[in-house]
C-alpha cells in the first residue's frame, strides 16, 4: 500500500510531500500524489514520540488501563512507541510477563510496545529477577527498573548495574530512599508544614542519585534517573555528565509545571510520587532539560480508578495519567517560555528516548528510506482537557479544564495511520 502525506510543514519550516510505501517513506518532495492522499494543511510533521516510562497496569490491573486501551492513549497524544513498567500483578519479572505484555502490545498493533522488566524479583528489593531471561526473551528487554520502588539495597544495586552490562542493558531507577520517606505524602516544606502532611524531603532523592551515580562509575554500566524532580539532583546529574559517567536522566511534563502549592486544598488529583515540588525546582529542571543535562521527557503515566482517587487525600493513590497531554504539556513550559525549541522538544521526547532504549525504528530523521513513525501537529491550534475525552480507561489527569497549546490531529505507526484527525483508527488503515 502506498499513500502520500502532502502539504507538510518540516521544523526547517519547508512545505513537502511525503510518499510511504509500506513501512518506510519512499520520498520526499513537491508536487508528489502516489496512492491515497492525506492532506497535512501545513502542519508540522516529525518523528512520533518515544516514552520510556508507562504504567499500562495489565496484567492485573485492568480496572486502570490495559494495553489497548494505554496505547490508545498514547497515539492521541503522538506516541509510536511506550515502555511498560514492570508494576504488573504478576510483576514482569520473568520472561513469561514481559513477553505477553509485548505479544498484549502487538494485537493491539497502534504503537510499539516495549516491556521494562523488573530489577528484583516480585519488587520486593531482596533478589534479582530474571534478567537475562527477560533480555533473551520475545521482547528483547534492555530496560530494567522497580519504579514506584527504589533498589535501596546498594549491593544489589550494583549486582544489577552488573548484570545488565553484560548485554548493554540500563537499570532506570526511582530515587527514592525509603527510609527518608516513611509515610511521606508530599514534598517537605512550608507547604507541607502548613497542611500538616508528613513531608518528602528532597534529599531522599538525592541521596540514592548521588550514590548510584558513583555506583555507575565504579562498575561502568548504564544508570537512568526516573522522573528527577529536585534542583538538586539536576546538579548531581550535571556532575555525573561531566566526568563522563554514563547517566541519563528524564523529567515528567507535569513536574515542568506544577508545584507543591496546588496541594493546598488537598485535592488527591495532585498527589504523585515523586511529588509536586517547589517553584525553584520547577525552573531548575527547565533548564536542565533545556540545556540537555536531562535527556528526555518521560511521562510516568499512571492511571487509577476513579475511586483510588475520590478520596481523602492520605488514602489516595499515588500518580496522574499524562500520554495524551504531554507534548502540549511540554509545549506550554518549554516552548512558549522560549526556553527551547520545536527542534529541541523532537530531541528530548523522540530522537534520544529512542537512542537511549535502542528503538532503532524510532526517533529517525524524516528522510527518504527511514521508518514511517510520524506524527503531525497543529502547533496553532489551542484546546482544552476534558478528562471525559480521554482515551485512557482512566481519568485522573491533573489538567483537566486546562487550556493547552499544540495539538496532535495524526499519527502514524510503521506506514499506517492509526490517529485520523484526532480519532483512533483501531488496526491503522493505510
Amino acid at each position: 500500500m502506498q499513500f502520500t502525506i502532502g502539504n507538510a510543514r518540516m521544523l526547517d519550516g519547508q512545505i513537502v510531500d511525503v510518499v510511504i510505501n509500506d513501512e518506510v517513506i519512499s520520498e520526499i518532495g513537491n508536487g508528489l500524489k502516489v496512492g491515497e492522499f492525506i492532506d497535512a494543511k501545513k502542519n508540522l510533521l516529525i518523528p512520533g514520540l518515544v516514552d520510556l516510562h508507562t504504567h499500562l497496569r495489565e496484567p492485573g490491573r485492568e480496572d486502570s488501563e490495559t494495553v489497548a486501551t494505554g496505547s490508545a492513549a498514547a497515539v492521541k497524544g503522538g506516541y509510536t512507541a511506550i515502555s511498560a513498567m514492570a508494576n504488573t500483578f504478576p510483576v514482569a519479572d520473568t520472561a513469561g510477563v514481559v513477553e505477553q505484555v509485548y505479544r498484549l502490545g502487538q494485537e493491539a498493533g497502534l504503537c510499539d510496545v516495549f516491556p521494562i522488566g523488573a530489577v528484583t524479583q516480585g519488587l520486593k528489593g531482596e533478589a534479582l529477577a530474571e534478567l537475562g531471561a527477560m533480555a533473551n526473551s520475545k521482547a528483547k528487554v534492555r530496560i530494567f527498573s522497580d519504579d514506584g520502588k527504589c533498589v535501596s539495597d546498594p549491593l544489589l544495586m550494583r549486582r544489577a548495574l552488573e548484570y545488565v552490562k553484560i548485554f548493554n542493558g540500563i537499570i532506570a531507577q526511582h530515587a527514592q530512599d525509603p527510609a527518608l520517606t516513611v509515610g511521606s505524602q508530599m514534598n517537605e516544606g512550608i507547604v507541607s508544614a502548613r497542611l500538616g502532611l508528613t513531608g518528602w524531603p528532597a534529599v531522599a532523592e538525592e541521596a540514592i542519585i548521588a550514590r548510584d551515580i558513583l555506583l555507575a562509575e565504579h562498575v561502568g554500566s548504564r544508570l537512568h534517573i526516573c522522573h528527577l524532580t529536585t534542583a538538586g539532583g539536576v546538579d548531581l546529574v550535571r556532575f555525573a555528565k561531566s566526568r563522563g559517567i554514563n547517566v541519563t536522566a528524564e523529567v515528567t511534563p507535569h513536574h515542568l509545571l506544577l508545584t507543591d502549592e496546588l496541594v493546598q486544598n488537598y485535592d488527591p488529583i495532585f498527589k504523585v510520587n515523586p511529588p509536586l515540588r517547589t517553584e525553584k525546582d520547577v525552573l531548575a529542571l527547565r533548564k536542565g532539560l533545556a540545556d540537555g543535562t536531562i535527556d528526555i521527557v518521560g511521562t510516568d503515566h499512571a492511571p487509577h480508578p476513579t475511586e483510588d482517587k475520590d478520596c481523602e487525600w492520605q488514602s489516595a493513590a499515588f500518580g496522574m495519567v499524562g500520554l495524551e497531554t504531554a507534548l502540549s504539556v511540554v509545549v506550554k513550559a518549554m516552548i512558549e517560555s522560549k526556553l527551547m525549541s520545536w527542534s529541541d522538544l523532537v530531541d528530548r521526547m523522540s530522537i534520544t528516548p529512542a537512542k537511549i532504549a535502542g528503538y532503532s525504528k524510532h526517533g529517525n530523521q524524516i528522510v527518504k528510506g527511514s521508518q514511517a513513525n510520524l506524527t503531525i501537529i497543529d502547533t496553532d491550534k489551542t484546546w482544552i482537557v476534558d478528562r471525559n475525552r480521554l482515551s485512557s480507561k482512566s481519568k485522573n489527569t491533573p489538567f483537566d479544564g486546562m487550556k493547552l497549546p499544540s495539538q496532535v490531529i495524526h499519527t502514524f505507526l510503521h506506514g499506517k495511520q492509526v490517529l485520523n484527525d484526532g480519532l483512533v483508527v483501531n488496526g491503522g488503515s493505510n
